[in-house]
């Protein structure tokens, strides 16, 4: 079925419409039903070594496929991918978690921490300098690299202000948020097994995540 996600979606890339999208509303909504389905297989499997997503909701971790247009230069009205977050608290969670992204050429596996509000990005940044060689041994581990070869995203120019300038580490620190992606052939995700080997790969994000999701529990004032 997660063919016929593929195949809606190039469709839906082609006619980004309201009326097209009105006639196919039925496929879509059958479609957007095997999608919760299959992210709450991966819900399930992850909550087996991470207990912290353990009884979410797959519906709880879908992204609408509505776009938000009022401040946006392009006006098309629906994304063009089917997502998930699967993290403590669902989609709308500042925790990191477990992304997957279905968008043709453009699919992915993501975690990590995606545009944290400044003062948890201030927190994040000092543990990780407080204890960087428990970091940067979870992401140069050799199994970790091969799936996540480093972290993604917007860059300060400068280091941060409260790090020293020469610091070793400014390819890490000078991060404005913390994640990696893995990013995936629209094949990995038609083969019958695509829940197993994500759950795989997921696997070897839970001790990066485990990390951040300390100094969340901080910023939210839990530890």
């Amino acid at each position: 079925m997660t063919t016929e996600i593929f195949q809606f979606l190039r469709e839906l890339s082609e006619n980004n419409n309201r009326p097209w999208f009105q006639e196919n509303k039925e496929r879509y909504e059958t479609l957007r039903k095997v999608f919760i389905h299959e992210v709450q297989k991966l819900v399930d499997k992850i909550s087996l070594f991470d207990p912290e997503v353990a009884g979410l909701e797959a519906k709880d971790c879908l992204y609408r496929i509505y776009r938000d247009i009022r401040f946006s230069p392009d006006k098309t009205p629906y994304k063009n991918y089917f997502s998930a977050y699967i993290a403590k608290g669902g989609r709308k969670s500042e925790y990191g978690g477990y992304y997957v992204h279905l968008q043709p050429d453009n699919c992915l596996l993501s975690g990590g921490i995606w545009c944290p509000p400044s003062k948890l990005l201030k927190m994040l940044r000092q543990d990780i300098y407080d204890q960087i060689e428990e970091f940067t041994g979870i992401i140069e581990k050799p199994s970790f690299k091969a799936v996540y070869p480093k972290i993604e995203g917007e860059m300060l120019s400068r280091m941060p202000v409260g790090f020293p300038a020469d610091s070793p580490y400014g390819y890490i620190l000078k991060h404005k948020d913390f994640t990696v992606v893995s990013y995936k052939p629209d094949d990995y995700f038609k083969q019958v097994d695509w829940i197993d080997r994500a759950v795989e790969d997921f696997k070897e994000l839970q001790p990066y995540n485990r990390f951040l999701n300390y100094t969340v529990d901080e910023y939210l004032g839990r530890i």
